[in-house]
């Protein structure tokens, strides 16, 4: 996922030209560099990785090396004298003198069963951390496509609450001259500005929310866009391909991250109750040791000795207070629950991955649904407006069916984009979302009427793009 991230920023920006609002792969880049869970996650796995260079250590060689040096005082019994130098009584048996040395060793396992397993259960973590850190980079491509899509939402609502506001008040003014005219009632005068107060404050919540959503991405990109693109009505609104649930459960299984970090970590497990069974058993180990020491006292060898050693080291534990058998309990506890986990992550993604499926599937069917729906109800506020002027319906007839008219319009935008978020999280509960996806969807922006940020206040510690 790291060198496929890569490869992608490389591409996007020499494709990208200058503009002063962002796509959906601009987006992207932008998060990879500045989202801070990204950024938490990739430094907890480069923390992680390094129990693998920990626990071999516990198999290579280990050199110590130490030094010595003392002053010491000797005294025997005997009588007092007088130092002429300085008129003190000191022992006449006191000596003083100082001694110096230092020693290397050199120490190689040669049999140690529980640091073997030790070591392979690292490796099984460290893959867990690499899954877990590639699912990290999984979730940002959902996140960041989640909150650019909730712009373009917002943007859709506003439209919709604008063109009803708009309409409401044509509607409006033609009661108001009706009215003049002796033509309706008071009462419509009434309906039309009561509607049209309620369209201003959809309006008005609707221009606040876009706000809010262009805020939540910058807080994932690190930067204030002034303006993004939509994405085009050519976007394909198919159903995914294999259209078959056991093929997409299947894949799942196998690639889902969660599933084969869940995996790692019942390896990981396991390799680590065999180290702890092997906590009775002994250790062997060569020792090579070199040792000079030189006193300037007397010493029945002389002055000076250098030692050679060369030795095999056996350690047999026999009984430590229960501490190895509580070790081993606990590991096949840890083992019991790593696969229990696995179990309900696989649990989990099946289920997710059924779900997802049948909801891509009914977002197409949905989309081409409120396609006829926005037809339908033109035609409907159509015939409403024309009994309208003859008199057959009122104007609460004529408030509503525009509702719907906008209402479903906005319902058809949303649709789009609910399909899709749920073809992404689809193939992520698949273990298949790459960047590239974002690239395939990206490949449908419009940038030729972006969804522009509607708020004045300035804000603090972003930069604007540019």
């Amino acid at each position: 996922m790291q060198k496929s991230a890569s490869i992608f920023i490389l591409v996007s920006l020499l494709g990208a030209a200058p503009s002063d609002g962002a796509d959906l792969s601009q987006a992207y880049i932008d998060s990879l560099v500045n989202d801070p869970v990204l950024g938490a996650a990739k430094q907890g796995y480069e923390a992680r990785r390094e129990v693998v260079p920990q626990s071999r250590s516990g198999l290579l060689p280990s050199i110590n090396m130490s030094g010595l040096a003392s002053e010491n005082r000797r005294t025997l019994p005997g009588s007092v004298v007088f130092d002429p130098g300085t008129s003190l009584p000191v022992p006449a048996g006191t000596t003083t003198f100082r001694d110096h040395g230092w020693q290397a060793e050199l120490i190689q396992p040669l049999f140690d069963v529980e640091a073997w397993f030790t070591y392979k259960s690292s490796k099984a973590r460290r893959e867990q951390a690499r899954y877990d850190y590639r699912f990290t980079e999984q979730e940002l491509i959902v996140r960041v496509a989640a909150a650019y899509l909730d712009v373009l939402r917002a943007q859709a609502l506003v439209e919709s609450t604008e063109a009803d506001e708009a309409a409401v008040q044509r509607q409006l003014e033609q009661v108001q001259q009706r009215f003049d005219v002796g033509l309706v009632a008071i009462t419509d005068v009434l309906e039309s500005t009561a509607a049209l107060d309620l369209a201003v404050v959809r309006r008005i919540q609707a221009d606040g929310d876009l706000d809010i959503f262009f805020e939540t991405l910058s807080t994932l990109t690190g930067v204030n866009y002034p303006e993004v693109a939509r994405l085009s009505e050519k976007l394909p609104i198919i159903n995914p391909e294999p259209l078959d649930e056991s093929q997409w459960v299947a894949t799942a299984l196998a690639e889902n991250l969660e599933v084969r970090s869940a995996q790692e970590q019942l390896a990981a497990a396991e390799q680590e109750l065999k180290a702890r069974l092997s906590g009775h058993l002994p250790t062997l180990d060569a020792q090579v040791s070199y040792s000079s020491f030189t006193t300037h006292g007397s010493a029945f060898l002389g002055g000076k000795s250098e030692t050679e050693i060369y030795a095999l080291r056996m350690q047999l534990p026999i009984y430590q207070g229960g501490f190895v058998s509580s070790r081993v309990r606990e590991a096949r506890a840890r083992r019991r629950e790593a696969r229990e986990f696995l179990r309900g992550r696989k649990l989990v993604v099946s289920r997710d991955t059924r779900n997802l499926l049948q909801a891509v599937t009914t977002d197409v069917a949905r989309v081409k649904a409120r396609m006829r729906a926005i037809r339908s109800t033109e035609s409907a506020l159509e015939a409403i407006q024309t009994g309208y002027e003859v008199g057959t319906r009122n104007i609460v007839d004529v408030l509503e069916a525009q509702q719907r008219l906008f209402r479903s319009q906005f319902d058809y935008a949303d649709s789009r984009y609910k399909y899709v978020l749920g073809l992404l999280l689809l193939k992520q509960s698949a273990g298949t979302l790459t960047p590239t996806d974002i690239e395939e969807v990206n490949a449908f922006s419009d940038m030729s009427d972006p969804v522009r940020r509607r708020a004045t206040l300035t804000r603090q510690g972003l930069p604007p793009r540019t």
